[in-house]
Parts: structure tokens; C-alpha cells; sequence
């Protein structure tokens, strides 16, 4: 069975799982903050799907980040590192494109993770 994490954009969910994976995207509930805030709001909502899932950030094993500003990658790594830690092992694949994205957002993270 699909189990699946509504959002509020019409037509797709903020997260879902299958058997032992999980898909999470986020961005940002302030548009008006800076890319830092953004991205912190972005991964604590990412974080919290996939806790409602069953998985975790350790368990990430590949990861997009769209950036608005693809100038804003040193200040949007900071937070993606302090948020991963230190520990290597957890580290995700991970690709970052600078992109055109609506509404405000700066950023938006879309991950795979393993359940369990």
C-alpha cells in the first residue's frame, strides 16, 4: 500500500512511501525570509514527513536542491551541512541547480530516503 503525506498544493502530496522507500519535498512555509531561513524550514519540513514515514535523514540516499539563486549555494550548504552532521556515513548523493521557482521560494529539496 502507498502511504501518502498530503500537502496544500492542489494535484500532488508533500511526501509518500512504498515498502521500505520514502519521496519528501519541501520548501519553505515563509517566502519572505532569507535563503538560510528558507532552507532551515525546508528541512525541518522534509525531516518531518519522513519521520511520519518511518525513515529519517540518516536513511537519505539521494537528494535535489533547486535553488532560485544559484548565487545562495555557499549560504544554503551551510545549513545542509549543520542539518546532515558531521558523520559521513549518513552523507546523501546529492545534486544542486539553480532553477526558476514561483511564488518566493528560494528553495526546494526533494529527497529519497529507505524506511525501517
Amino acid at each position: 500500500m502507498i502511504e501518502r503525506i498530503r500537502g496544500q498544493a492542489r494535484g500532488r502530496n508533500r511526501a509518500s512511501a512504498y515498502k521500505d522507500l520514502a519521496w519528501a519535498v519541501a520548501t519553505a512555509n515563509d517566502t519572505s525570509a532569507n535563503i538560510t531561513e528558507q532552507t532551515r524550514q525546508a528541512l525541518a519540513t522534509i525531516e518531518q514527513s519522513l519521520t511520519k514515514l518511518g525513515s529519517s535523514k540518516q536513511s537519505i540516499v539521494s537528494a535535489q536542491v533547486f535553488l532560485a539563486r544559484i548565487e545562495d549555494k555557499a549560504a544554503m550548504d551551510a545549513i545542509w551541512c549543520a542539518w546532515l552532521g558531521d558523520d559521513a556515513n549518513h552523507w546523501p548523493q546529492r545534486a544542486c541547480v539553480g532553477v526558476v521557482l514561483e511564488g518566493g521560494a528560494l528553495v526546494e529539496v526533494v529527497v529519497t530516503a529507505v524506511r525501517g
